[in-house]
Order: C-alpha cells, then sequence, then structure tokens
C-alpha cells in the first residue's frame, strides 16, 4: 500500500482501539491508568517492531512484571513468528541475589528470555569511576556461582544479544521464509529496545554504544523518535520512545512512585506516599533517613506500615520543611521521597508469584479444601474484628487504653457512680 492508505488504516485501527478501551471502562465498570494517546508515539513503537529481529523489552528489577507488556510480546508474535523477546531486567544491581534467584527461577519455569543488567554499573565500568549511590554497590556477601543470576557487564550482553539475533535470522533462512526488500540488503542483526518510560533504555544504549547518543532524564518520556546506532558491521541497535502502556491493574500512584509517570503530575501527595510506606519496610526508611517514625498504638496491629501522614510530617520535622502557611511543606518533602524511591536510594523489591506450573499440584489441594475455608470465613473476619485474632483479655485492654487515650473511660465512671447516689 501507497503511504496514504498506510496514514489512514493506521489512524482508524487507532481509533477503533481507544473506542473499545472507552467502552470496558464505561461497560465493565473498570478503571484504566493513564496511557499514551499520541498516535506518532505508537507509530515509533510499530517501525522498532517491524525492522527488529530480536525485541529487548527493558524492565525494572525490583519488579518486573509491573513494566512486563505480554500483549506487546504477542504483538511481536503476530508480526513475525520468529521473532523473539527478551527480557532486560535493568537496576538489577538493587536487588539481592537471593531475589535474583527466585526470579531466575520464575522465569525459566515460564520460558521466559532473560538477562539480569546493571545500565548505571556498566556506565561507572566503562568511564573506571566508581558509583555514586553506596546502596548500588554489589552485594559480595552473597555471590553465586548460578551463571543465569549474574549481572551482566558490557561486553558480555552485547555477545548475547547478537547470539540471539543470529539464532533468530538463522532459523528465518532455514525455514525458507522469505525477507523484505529492506531486510534483504540489510547486513546488520537489529535489536530493538522497547518498554515503558523511564526504566533504562536510553541508558543502557549509552552504556553498549560506550558514548552518549541517547538523551537520558530521570524525567519520563526524554526520547521522542526511534534511532538506529550501528555497534558493528553485523550488529544494529534501535532505541525506541518509552510508552505508558494502558492498564487496568495498577493505580495513577502507583505509576509515578514507579516513576513511568511524571513526579510533576502528582496532584494528591499523600496517596503517592502512601505506595512508598507500604512497599518499604518501616525500619529502613528510620535507618535511611535516620528518623524515628511514630510507633502503632496499642489498640492498632503492631506490623502495621507508617501513615502517609506520620512518614510526611516526621521527615518534614527532621529535614526542617515548613510551608508559607507555616504547616509542614508535605509537597516538597513527598517530592525527595519519591526520588529516593525511584532511584532505590529507599530498598524495595517484588518477589515473584508464588503459584507457578510447578504448583499445580499445592493449587489443586488449595481448592479442596475451598469449602472448608468458606465455612470458617465468618469466624475468621470475626476474629478480625477483634484484633486479628488476638485473645479476648488483650482486645479488653486494648479498648480500655483507646478509652483512656481519648479521655473516654473516666466520664463513664463518674456517670455511673453518679446515677447510684439520686435514688
Amino acid at each position: 500500500m501507497n503511504v496514504e492508505q498506510l496514514d489512514a488504516n493506521e489512524k482508524q485501527a487507532f481509533l477503533t482501539w481507544r473506542r473499545k478501551l472507552a467502552s470496558l471502562e464505561e461497560n465493565e465498570k473498570l478503571v484504566l491508568t493513564p496511557f499514551e494517546k499520541n498516535l506518532d508515539i505508537w507509530r515509533q513503537l510499530w517501525r522498532v517492531l517491524e525492522r527488529s529481529d530480536l525485541i529487548v523489552m527493558v524492565v525494572d528489577a525490583r519488579d518486573p512484571l509491573f513494566y512486563r507488556c505480554p500483549d506487546l510480546e504477542a504483538y511481536a508474535q503476530e508480526i513475525d513468528e520468529h521473532k523473539k523477546t527478551m527480557l532486560l531486567v535493568n537496576k538489577a544491581d538493587l536487588l539481592p541475589s537471593y531475589v535474583r534467584e527466585k526470579w531466575a527461577e520464575y522465569f525459566s519455569r515460564n520460558n521466559i528470555l532473560f538477562v539480569f543488567w546493571s545500565a548505571k554499573a556498566a556506565t561507572a565500568t566503562l568511564e573506571g569511576k566508581p558509583l555514586k549511590e553506596q546502596w548500588r554497590a554489589p552485594d559480595t556477601s552473597q555471590k553465586t556461582d548460578n551463571p543465569a543470576v549474574k549481572v551482566y557487564g558490557r561486553d558480555e550482553l552485547l555477545a548475547r544479544l547478537k547470539l540471539e539475533a543470529l539464532e533468530i535470522v538463522k532459523m528465518r533462512k532455514s525455514r525458507g521464509v522469505s525477507a523484505t526488500s529492506a531486510e534483504s540488503h540489510r547486513e546488520q542483526v537489529v535489536v530493538g529496545f522497547v518498554g515503558y518510560p523511564n526504566v533504562g533504555k536510553s541508558s543502557t544504549i549509552n552504556a553498549l554504544v560506550g558514548q552518549k547518543r541517547t538523551g537520558v532524564t530521570s524525567t519520563p518520556g526524554k526520547t521522542k523518535h526511534f534511532q538506529t546506532l550501528i555497534i558493528s558491521e553485523d550488529l544494529m541497535l534501535c532505541d525506541c520512545p518509552g510508552l505508558v502502556f494502558p492498564s487496568f491493574s495498577s493505580s495513577r500512584y502507583e505509576m509515578i512512585a514507579s516513576g513511568v509517570l511524571p513526579i510533576d503530575r502528582m496532584t494528591e501527595h499523600r496517596e503517592a506516599i502512601k505506595v512508598v510506606a507500604e512497599r518499604v519496610p518501616r525500619h529502613a526508611i528510620d535507618d535511611v533517613y535516620n528518623i524515628s517514625l511514630p510507633k502503632p498504638k496499642t489498640y492498632e496491629p503492631q506490623s502495621r506500615p507508617p501513615l502517609a501522614s506520620e512518614l510526611l510530617r516526621t521527615y518534614c520535622l527532621s529535614r526542617g520543611y515548613v510551608a508559607s502557611s507555616g504547616l509542614p511543606d508535605e509537597t516538597r518533602a513527598a517530592r525527595q521521597i519519591l526520588k529516593d524511591y525511584i532511584e532505590g536510594k529507599l530498598p524495595h523489591f517484588a518477589m515473584p508469584p508464588e503459584i507457578t506450573r510447578d504448583d499445580e499440584n499445592e493449587t489443586a489441594d488449595d481448592n479442596m479444601g475451598a469449602e472448608t475455608r468458606e465455612g470458617s470465613q465468618p469466624e475468621e473476619e470475626g476474629k478480625e474484628a477483634t484484633g486479628l485474632g488476638l485473645g479476648l483479655d488483650q482486645v479488653l485492654d486494648d479498648l480500655s487504653s483507646f478509652d483512656l487515650a481519648n479521655g473516654i473511660g473516666s466520664n463513664k465512671k463518674k456517670q455511673h457512680k453518679k446515677s447510684h447516689r439520686k435514688p
């Protein structure tokens, strides 16, 4: 087809897709996260997927499944069944080795091609400079001999990418698949980099090229157009702008805390900080910021995460952040805490899902006991209502301390004595 026909078809398909998403939101009562609505950015993605032999999806090691897009992998297979998608698990130096082992097992069980990598560590090694962030120092106390768990260096990653891409080209030729005119005249294999904004695609490209060729910033959406970079006579890299894919499973505040959406778009700072407070252990926040968060009250679960208001006010007090109104400057504190969370200063990571293909037997056993659990549900709810299964005496003590803390208990006693004196 000619250029005009292609342009009209893409516009029509994009419009139809947008309408289907809108109807899903309206009819199914689902909440859709903010996503890329600029057709030109999506066209950049389509062009990269079309010309790439190997597609590298860059994800954040601290929560790989949040940044992984299975629909994108399926679309690449629709274009060409021989195309492969590799997960490049960036910022892997922020994970302890035992967490990398768990993720390596999960990826292997689910037949996901993956590599652990750190763009910042590779850049520092290339420049001969130490890492500025002390929390990114390699975990020497937990070294492992498992090659699947190690964090790849620059040369190792280039060799792996070239090997995987060449295998795809050989497989395509062996099965007699005819290449397009552009592919037949092309000498290099092409590796395309895709993914969410701010996961480290441009930093990875710069580390692999060996010099700054693409703009890098902590603000999502720096790259606007895809670029092709020739590494050698037989390897070409293709950098795609970051796209925010539509999702029904995450919230706007989770996307802000994860660095996918700019912090400047934050309207409810407490909601974003709530995500941080729930994911980072209480003791880690105390240690990193050298503060002492308020302890839970005696009538509250002692393991509960700190409230967003507690974290913000304690941080403002320790740093002297005061707004013009004389109140704690929570907005300024929230921006700094979110920045530390995204950069890795506040340690956090997600573990892989427990249920895998090998756990089907355990899942079946769990289903067998579903009726028993349903029968005991009211009893469990009763336990939660009375303090998470605590003893009766302990619950009464907690309620008494709550009454005393709010000045309720003493008034009741006085009223009770007066009622006896009236007759």
